[in-house]
C-alpha cells in the first residue's frame, strides 16, 4: 500500500505501508520450518509456532 508523509510544515514525500514480517519456527505439515509471516497471521492463529525442545545435559 502507498501513501505519503506529511511534515507539520506540509512537506509532502511518498511512503510506503510494509507488513510486519518477522521470522518465526512454525509447525507446516508436522514439520518444523523457518518461514516469514506477518504479526497479524500469528495473532490471529494462522501460524502455529513451533515450540523450543530444552537441552538435557
Amino acid at each position: 500500500m502507498a501513501g505519503r508523509t506529511v511534515s507539520h510544515a506540509h512537506n509532502v514525500g511518498l511512503r510506503r505501508f510494509e507488513p510486519n514480517l518477522q521470522s518465526v519456527r512454525a509447525v507446516i505439515n508436522g514439520a518444523t520450518k523457518r518461514m516469514r509471516v506477518c504479526t497479524r497471521c500469528i495473532r490471529s492463529g494462522m501460524v502455529i509456532k513451533a515450540a523450543r525442545v530444552a537441552k538435557v545435559a
